[in-house]
């Protein structure tokens, strides 16, 4: 059975169990989430002695992956069987004949990261048919926002739109790491408190002044000597700002503020949901709506792609391959 990650974690805490689970995908933050649940959840700690087991794909193979799986749970309801890395077993199909009957005492976890399972194969529909296949897919860009948003205050906390931008421009789409840093944050703050850019600034390691979020508003403002500077320090510290990664933020906010452009004289709720953009960020991308023409923002984006293929060395016609310069390159042609 297919089913959303919230309603297995809730089938977890009431003690309603699937024999199987295959959860595979690209994002690796659901996959561990669950996992996580069902290895600390399930047993107790005096049960886990003699009915946990956490193989990992690249030591075994189905048959040893079976024999764990028919083992009977000793003094305990269930025993878990957890596969980390599930992707590294070469047989993995010939799991099928056990997903078509599986031992209902055993929790058989498979943890198929970084891609997708192909869910045409015979093991997939048995274990849809079984138990638990689930789909752990990356957000786009313009959902991480939403979703920090969403994290922060259900952990009893809120944040600002700034501080919320500031990250995931900062972090990109990386859910493990996102909260890995959102939990660093939790420690020295009373529970109720707002995170605000302050605070993101001092602890994830985000210049105040020199990061992807000033450049796009220096950009915005169309402020050549602030960009220029912001420009001059990603390239004196290239390994924590990459420039593959900040033209794909630059080509995400560029495209937005082409969205605006082109829907001018829509409401601001309808452009918004088109665009991806919340009240706050949509503020600079307005902005830049108005300092750029629509034929402008439309060459700045042919310019983003271009300099994409140079930073990856596939366009060997450009006269420089340091980052550094090319980033400075881009910076004047966009303003100029």
């Amino acid at each position: 059975m297919a089913a959303d990650y919230k309603q297995i974690l809730s089938n977890i805490r009431k003690r309603i169990y699937a024999p199987i689970y295959l959860l595979h995908g690209e994002e690796d933050y659901y996959i561990d989430l669950i996992s996580d649940a069902i290895e600390n959840e399930v047993l107790n700690e005096m049960e886990k002695e003699f009915n946990l087991s956490v193989l990992y794909g690249r030591d075994v193979n189905a048959q040893t992956i079976v024999d764990y799986a028919k083992r009977y749970p000793m003094m305990a309801s269930h025993q878990v069987v957890i596969v980390k890395e599930a992707q590294e077993i070469r047989n993995l199909d010939d799991l099928q004949t056990y997903a078509a009957n599986p031992l209902p005492s055993t929790l058989l976890v498979l943890c198929h990261k970084h891609k997708k399972y192909d869910k045409r194969k015979v093991l997939a529909k048995n274990i849809d048919s079984k138990g638990i296949l689930f789909e752990s897919s990356r957000l786009y860009e313009d959902k991480i926002p939403a979703w920090i948003t969403a994290q922060v205050e259900a952990a009893g906390y809120t944040i600002s739109d700034k501080a919320c931008n500031m990250m995931a421009s900062f972090l990109g789409n990386d859910l493990s790491k996102i909260n890995n840093e959102l939990s660093k944050l939790y420690i020295n703050l009373p529970k109720g408190s707002q995170i605000n850019e302050k605070i993101v600034e001092s602890n994830i390691g985000i210049s105040k002044d020199y990061n992807i979020f000033e450049l796009q508003n220096a950009l915005a403002r169309r402020d050549v000597l602030k960009a220029n500077q912001i420009a001059a320090y990603f390239a004196a510290n290239p390994r924590e700002n990459p420039i593959v990664k900040n033209v794909i933020l630059l080509y995400t906010f560029f495209s937005k503020v082409l969205v605006i452009q082109a829907m001018a004289g829509k409401p601001d709720q309808e452009v918004n949901a088109i665009a991806g953009l919340t009240p706050y960020s949509g503020q600079n991308h307005r902005l830049a709506a108005r300092n750029y023409t629509l034929a402008k923002t439309a060459e700045i984006i042919s310019l983003l792609r271009e300099y994409d293929l140079k930073a990856k060395g596939v366009d060997i016609s450009s006269f420089s391959t340091d980052d550094g310069e090319l980033l400075k390159e881009l910076i004047y042609r966009i303003m100029h």
